[in-house]
């Protein structure tokens, strides 16, 4: 996991949290990290998210008092092992046929395929 920085100018801590503003009530909503780096959502360090305000008449939700990194469970790390042992163990059994799939490919573009689920 590749760690973002904070979303701030003049910023380059770790961002611990992401802040996203729900503009019909109002608020800025400041939450755990998200998992991965959206549009419309600001990444924030620990500092910047503590020390947050608002314009006048807007509301600041804090969903936890203190943001943390977040580090990788056990069973994160078992998964991602289990994955690799896995395309090891199959790499290059010619022996055995391709699995057959109801994906269609749609496009190519180098080495990504884009695949289209007909059954969707």
């Amino acid at each position: 996991m590749t760690s973002r920085s904070c979303s701030r100018s003049g910023c380059d801590e770790r961002a611990v949290a992401t802040l996203t503003y729900v503009y019909l009530e109002s608020t800025a909503v400041i939450g755990p990290l998200a998992t991965r780096a959206e549009p419309h959502g600001y990444d924030l360090c620990r500092r910047h998210s503590l020390n947050l305000s608002a314009p006048r008449g807007w509301e600041v939700i804090r969903l936890a008092e203190d943001f943390t990194d977040p580090e990788p469970s056990d069973d994160d790390l078992l998964a991602l092992a289990d994955a690799v042992r896995e395309v090891g163990l199959n790499y290059g059994a010619e022996d055995e046929p391709p699995a057959r799939s109801s994906m269609i490919e749609v496009a190519r573009r180098g080495h990504l395929t884009v695949l289209a689920d007909p059954e969707a």
